[in-house]
């Protein structure tokens, strides 16, 4: 049972990695589409696609950082 836990945790921690690094990037360009359209200029669909991926980024190392920190304590 106690194996049947540990995949769970791991398919879950990779659930969260995925979420914390799409998340940020989807919602970054589709504000960047709707800024782009509502002022006539598509072209800040790139920085802010960039700004979404930095957010996931940080988020996955910020959450990679707390869990190797969490193993070193146990």
């Amino acid at each position: 049972m106690k194996n049947k836990r540990s995949v769970f945790q791991a398919f879950t921690m990779v659930i969260q990695f995925g979420l914390n690094m799409l998340v940020p990037i989807i919602m970054c360009t589709l504000f960047g589409v709707w800024l782009g359209e509502k002022f006539d200029i598509p072209a800040i669909t790139v920085p802010l696609f960039l700004i979404g991926a930095l957010a996931g980024f940080r988020n996955i190392f910020i959450m990679a950082k707390k869990i190797y920190q969490d193993d070193n304590k146990k």
